[in-house]
C-alpha cells in the first residue's frame, strides 16, 4: 500500500525532474551556505546541451522585473498542506433546490492562490476558458498579502485586516511605494497556476483598466509567451460623459486575451446575431438560400497580379468583360468553378459591369469572425449590470460589477470550428457571481452543458455596510445568493433543463495532524499521543474530499456512499475511486471492495481491525483485483 502524500504538487521540484530527464548530465551536487548536499543544476554543461548563453545576475538582458518578483514564483511553485471542505448547507442541487450535491458546478470560498493550487491535480490542462476581473488597484480595492514570513497573529498589527486564514488584506494606496509591485506579487502567482489549468486550446480573458493595463500585458508575455497574445479587446463599458470627471471621461476598457498554446488555437469565432444575418436575402429566388455578395475585383493592379488578368463572360448580356486596371481575385480554374456552381451575380437583368460573388447564409453556420471592439448595444455597461443585480437582490450592495453579456460573449465563442458547449469556465476573482449566471444563461440558450468552477476570497462586508445588514456577511454570501436567484430567474423564465446549482467547497487546513508530513520530528515519547493521524473535527466526507483532490478525481464527480460488510463505504464516479474510512475493517470489508475492481481503493492506515487484515490486505487484493492501486492515509 502507498501512502497519499495529502498536499498539493511541489511544482519547482517537478519543474526540476523535467529538466533532469531532459538533461541528465547537467545534474549535479553542491554544498549550501549551511555545509549540507543540495541538488544544482550546472549551468555549464546546460549551456552546451542547448547552445545557448546563460545569462547571469548583474548583465543586462531584456526583462520585466520588480522587487519580489522572485519569492512570487517562489509561491506559485511552493506546495501547501490545505484541503477542501465541502458546504452542504450552502451547495444547490442541478434542479435549482437547496442541499444538493449532484451538480457539476463549483464553487469555491477562500483564497484563490490556495484554491487554485489545491485543484492542480485534479484540473490540469481541462480548463477550456478563464475569465478574471481581478482587483484594478486604483488605490481604493484591497489585494492579496502573500507574505508568509510573519506570523499570523502580526498580520492584523501590520495591516488592520485579515481574512479568516490569517492572510492580510492591503489597501494599497498610491503613496505607497510599492504601488505596482504589491499589485504584480498578487497577480503573477495566480496567473502561472492558472495557465496549468488551462486546456492547449484553452484561453483567458482578463478584464483591466489602465492603472495596470500595461503591466499586465508584460506579466502575461511572460508567463502565456508573447506569441501567446491573441487581442486586447476595447470594451464599451458606459456611453455617458460623466462630468465629475476632471480630464477625460473613461468610457471603454480593456480586456485581454491570451492563448495556452496558439499552435492549438486555429480559428476564433463568435455566435452569428440578428444584424449580422440581416445583409442576407435572396433576389434571385436561389435554391440554396439566402446570400450576401462581395467583389470580384482584386485591389492589386494587373501589372502587380499578370497570372489573375483574364475575360469574363456576362451570361445574361453576352458581353467578355476585364478590368481597365485592376486585377481579379481568383486565378482562370476558380472562376471557372464559381460559372458552373452559379456564384457569380451579374445583377437581376445583366446591368452590373463586374460581377459579385455569391456568400450564401449556410456556410456561415461555423459563427464569425469576432473584431476587437465590443460594443454596449451587445455586451452590456457596467450601469446596466448594477441595475440587474440590484434587482435580483433587492438592494444595490455590490459596486461596479460586470454585465452577464460581456461574459456571455466571452464564453460563447467557438474555436477550431468546435462549440464550447462542453467546456469549463473558470473565474478565480468571481466576486458578485457575474460568470455563474452568464453560463446558466448561455447554456439555456443555445441548451449548452458548460461547467463553471467559482473561487472568491469571503472577504467582509462590514457591519454599516448595506450588504451586512441584509444579511450578507461575506462577498461570498452576496456571489452564492446571486447564483441562487439567477437560476430560480432563469429556469422560471426558460423552463431549460440545464444545471441550476453548484457544489460549494471551503479551503480550509488539512485534514492530517502534522505527524503526518514529518513524522521524524516526533519523540519517541509522544507517539501515543498520535495513534491517529487524523484531526479529530474532521469527518470522512472531508478526508473523501481531500482524498479525491490527492488523485486527480474531480469535485464534481457522482459520488454515492453504501454499506459493505457492515462499513461505510464511498463509491466515486460509477466506483473508479472507492474509500473506507471506519476503523475496525475485516477481511470482508476488504474482500467486498476488491471484488468491485475500483481503479483506486483508499482507507485509513490505522483502520484495520487486526494485524492479521492488515497482514491479509494486499493477497486479496491481488487475488480479486490485481490492477486495483492500493492507498492509505
Amino acid at each position: 500500500m502507498e501512502k497519499l502524500k495529502m498536499h498539493t504538487p511541489d511544482l519547482a521540484e517537478e519543474n526540476y525532474k523535467k529538466l533532469a530527464a531532459l538533461f541528465p548530465d547537467a545534474v549535479t551536487e553542491t554544498k549550501d551556505e549551511n555545509g549540507n548536499t543540495v541538488r544544482a543544476i550546472d549551468k555549464d554543461v546546460l549551456m552546451q546541451e542547448i547552445n545557448a548563453k546563460v545569462v547571469d545576475d548583474g548583465q543586462e538582458r531584456y526583462q520585466f522585473t520588480w522587487p519580489d518578483k522572485r519569492k512570487a514564483v517562489v509561491l506559485a511553485n511552493a506546495p501547501i498542506a490545505k484541503t477542501l471542505r465541502f458546504e452542504k448547507e450552502k451547495s444547490v442541487g442541478r434542479d435549482g433546490t437547496p442541499g444538493g450535491t449532484d451538480s457539476k458546478n463549483i464553487y469555491i470560498e477562500g483564497d484563490n492562490l490556495d484554491a487554485l493550487k489545491l485543484l492542480q491535480e485534479t484540473y490540469l490542462g481541462k480548463v477550456k476558458m478563464i475569465y478574471i476581473d481581478p482587483p484594478y488597484n486604483t488605490g481604493n480595492d484591497f489585494i492579496y498579502e502573500d507574505d508568509f514570513s510573519q506570523k499570523a497573529e502580526n498580520y492584523a498589527e501590520n495591516s488592520g485586516q485579515t481574512d479568516e486564514e490569517g492572510n492580510r488584506l492591503v489597501q494599497n494606496s498610491e503613496s505607497n511605494g510599492r504601488f505596482h509591485t504589491d499589485w504584480l506579487n498578487m497577480l503573477y502567482p495566480r496567473l502561472c497556476l492558472a495557465k496549468d489549468l488551462l486546456a492547449n486550446d484553452g484561453l483567458i480573458f482578463i478584464s483591466i483598466d489602465e492603472h495596470e493595463s500595461h503591466n499586465l500585458r508584460k506579466i502575461c508575455d511572460e508567463i502565456f509567451g508573447a506569441q501567446n497574445f491573441i487581442t486586447q479587446i476595447v470594451w464599451e463599458k458606459r456611453y455617458t460623459r460623466s462630468n465629475n470627471a476632471r480630464r477625460f471621461t473613461t468610457l471603454t476598457e480593456p480586456v485581454v486575451c491570451y492563448a495556452k498554446n496558439i499552435m492549438f488555437v486555429s480559428d476564433i469565432k463568435e455566435r452569428r446575431n440578428e444584424k449580422a444575418d440581416s445583409i442576407y436575402s435572396n433576389p434571385d429566388n436561389d435554391p440554396r438560400g439566402p446570400w450576401t455578395s462581395v467583389s470580384y475585383v482584386n485591389p492589386a493592379s494587373k501589372n502587380q497580379r499578370p497570372n489573375l488578368v483574364y475575360k469574363l463572360h456576362n451570361p445574361i448580356t453576352g458581353a467578355d468583360v476585364e478590368h481597365p486596371t485592376n486585377a481579379w481575385k481568383y486565378e482562370r480554374a476558380t472562376y471557372e468553378k464559381h460559372v458552373k456552381e452559379n456564384r457569380l451575380y451579374w445583377g437581376k437583368n445583366g446591368e452590373n459591369v463586374y460581377p459579385r460573388l455569391k456568400k450564401y447564409l449556410f456556410e456561415m453556420e461555423g459563427g464569425m469572425v469576432p473584431v476587437d471592439l465590443w460594443r454596449q448595444q451587445i455586451t452590456g455597461t457596467t450601469d446596466q449590470a448594477s441595475k440587474e443585480l440590484e434587482s435580483l437582490l433587492g438592494r444595490k450592495i455590490f459596486n461596479f460589477p460586470k454585465p452577464k453579456e460581456l461574459v456571455m460573449r466571452i464564453v460563447s465563442l467557438i474555436i477550431n470550428g468546435n462549440k464550447r458547449e462542453n467546456g469549463i469556465i473558470l473565474d478565480f476573482f468571481s466576486g458578485s457571481g457575474t460568470s455563474a449566471h452568464a453560463v446558466m444563461q448561455l447554456n439555456a440558450e443555445d441548451n449548452g452543458h458548460r461547467k463553471y468552477i467559482l473561487m472568491q476570497l469571503p472577504a467582509e462586508t462590514g457591519e454599516t455596510s448595506e450588504a451586512y445588514k441584509m444579511g450578507y456577511k461575506t462577498i461570498c454570501d452576496i456571489g452564492e445568493e446571486r447564483i441562487r436567484r439567477a437560476g430560480k430567474k432563469i429556469k422560471e423564465e426558460t423552463g431549460a433543463d440545464i444545471d441550476y446549482g453548484f457544489r460549494c467547497f471551503r479551503v480550509d487546513s488539512s485534514n492530517m495532524k502534522d505527524v503526518y508530513y514529518k513524522p521524524s520530528d516526533v519523540k519517541q515519547a509522544e507517539l501515543d499521543l498520535f495513534t491517529d493521524n487524523i484531526k479529530e473535527d474532521r469527518t470522512p466526507e472531508d478526508l473523501l474530499i481531500q482524498v479525491m483532490l490527492d488523485l486527480g478525481v474531480l469535485l464534481s464527480s457522482k459520488v454515492e456512499e453504501e454499506e459493505m460488510a457492515g462499513k461505510k463505504v464511498f463509491s466515486v464516479a460509477d466506483g473508479y475511486l472507492i474509500a473506507c474510512f471506519d476503523r475496525d475493517v475485516t477481511d470482508d470489508v476488504v474482500t467486498a471492495i476488491a471484488r468491485k475492481h475500483p481503479f483506486y481503493a483508499v482507507f485509513r492506515d490505522s483502520s484495520f481491525s487486526s494485524d492479521s487484515v492488515a497482514a491479509n490486505f494486499e493477497q486479496i487484493f491481488d487475488t480479486y483485483s490485481p490492477q486495483t492501486v492500493r492507498k492509505v492515509l
